[in-house]
């Protein structure tokens, strides 16, 4: 069982343009809007928390991120192995982030939308296979989400209603003692 994704993660990491397999292969657990345990909170940035099972591996993840981009604003090292990265959001989605955190999927952009792959490959009995990206089937509406929703919480979506669960500060602020409790737990491993 995997830590349940912050909005953060879903929403506003793939604008990153990490390349996905190095979030993954450098033990990427979640990312935050804040860090509660820092006294200075960046403006517009957020936190990526990883644990890295290959330090050498993450740090050469590093050096390449900071060459792909100037938007790293910071590394920190907390006990335990966790190390949390630290990056400035692109201002041209500003307004696009702002619909993120009042839950108002559908009004994003059609320029931040496309920045999402429409599809991903799942694997299912042995074989992959193209769905429907969640963020699409978020930001769309669509009639299967609708469908799921309705029938897990028993009630009737109306038009204008969102398809996902709103902008929550609490979910969305890096508690590490929060995170070595999920890991005591085996969430995380």
């Amino acid at each position: 069982m995997d830590i349940k994704k912050t909005i953060t993660s879903i929403f506003m990491v793939p604008t990153l343009q990490i390349p996905k397999n190095s979030l993954k292969d450098n033990g990427f657990i979640n990312a935050y809007s804040t860090d509660i345990d820092k006294e200075h909170q960046y403006k517009d940035c957020i936190c990526l928390l990883f644990k890295p099972p290959n330090l050498d591996k993450f740090r050469e993840f590093l050096e390449l991120e900071h060459e792909r981009t100037k938007n790293v604003i910071e590394d920190y090292d907390y006990e335990d192995g966790f190390v949390v990265v630290v990056y400035k959001l692109d201002d041209k989605f500003k307004e696009d982030f702002d619909l993120i955190r009042q839950g108002k999927y559908s009004k994003t952009s059609k320029k931040f939308q496309d920045v999402f792959p429409k599809a991903v490959k799942i694997l299912i009995n042995g074989k992959h296979r193209d769905e429907i990206a969640l963020q699409v089937r978020i930001f769309k509406k669509t009639q299967d989400l609708i469908d799921f929703w309705e029938e897990k919480l028993d009630v009737k979506f109306e038009e204008d209603q969102e398809v996902w669960r709103g902008w929550d500060d609490q979910d969305e602020q890096l508690n590490l003692n929060k995170i070595k409790e999920y890991e005591s737990t085996g969430i995380i491993e």
